[in-house]
């Protein structure tokens, strides 16, 4: 039901993106348990009505999401909506235009339905399984760079620690940077990026839209060991991403330095 899930995908992505700017930069925020990153009362209207109307659409469905206390109970579900209400949550709470709403079906661990949603940008990003890419409705590939050196590549600045690569040191590559793991994902697949590429442990509900955008666009889109992303793990994080045409992502994957297990 790829095809069926994702205009449902797209209607409450819109939704998400006009509860979050009614706020108009005014939501309080405070920080999560344990110094885990801010959180917004905006973040939790969206939750609540994504909650509400995916679950009533596909009740069958499980439900992982950010900003929901998470239960085992959708590790029995065959289907199961992975959502982020809003990925870059500080950027939204800095009046920055560069934060999204995260929104994906994964099917016994393959995501099959996704988008990426920029509000304030009005940037839609969308990806149904065996349907291709989009970004507002027009198709999308990657670029086809393949020397990682004159690559651009979007990455956090601690990526280029020698730690993180087999021969010591990083490739000269240049480095960019936009907040939303996301919106990084969904740069990649749109050709506007060259790779993309994080060491940290990344939760499932930062990835799992980007994921299958990448792949529909014809991107290879791995955790940092090289090991295919899955879903709805019982610990819903992952290790990293490495995200490229096929031909830069091996080039990438053969340097880095796989973190420990």
């Amino acid at each position: 039901m790829p095809a069926a899930d994702l205009p449902l995908l797209i209607e409450a992505a819109r939704e998400a993106g006009r509860i979050a700017r009614s706020f108009n930069g005014a939501a309080k925020s405070w920080n999560k348990p344990g110094d885990a990153g801010p959180v917004t009362e905006a973040d939790l209207a969206v939750n609540d009505m994504l909650e509400e109307r995916l679950l009533a659409a596909r009740p069958g469905y499980g439900w992982l999401s950010e900003e929901t206390q998470d239960t085992p109970e959708r590790l029995a579900r065959e289907k199961v909506f992975i959502v982020d209400p809003i990925d870059g949550t500080r950027s939204f709470v800095e009046g920055d235009d560069s934060w999204a709403h995260s929104l994906a079906v994964a099917e016994n661990g393959i995501v099959t339905a996704g988008v990426v949603f920029l509000p304030m940008r009005d940037l839609m990003y969308a990806a149904a399984l065996g349907e291709g890419a989009t970004l507002n409705g027009e198709p999308i590939r990657p670029t086809g760079a393949s020397d990682l050196a004159q690559a651009e590549v979007l990455a956090t600045r601690p990526v280029l620690h020698g730690s993180n690569w087999a021969a010591g040191t990083a490739p000269a590559f240049r480095r960019a940077y936009r907040p939303s793991l996301a919106w990084r994902m969904a740069l990649v697949a749109e050709g506007r990026f060259d790779a993309l590429l994080t060491m940290r442990r990344c939760w499932e509900w930062d990835i799992a839209a980007g994921d299958l955008i990448l792949r529909e666009a014809g991107a290879a889109c791995t955790d940092a060991r090289n090991a295919t992303l899955r879903f709805n793990n019982p610990e819903p994080m992952r290790t990293g991403v490495i995200a490229a045409n096929p031909r830069l992502h091996a080039r990438i994957a053969a340097a880095v330095r796989p973190p420990p297990g």
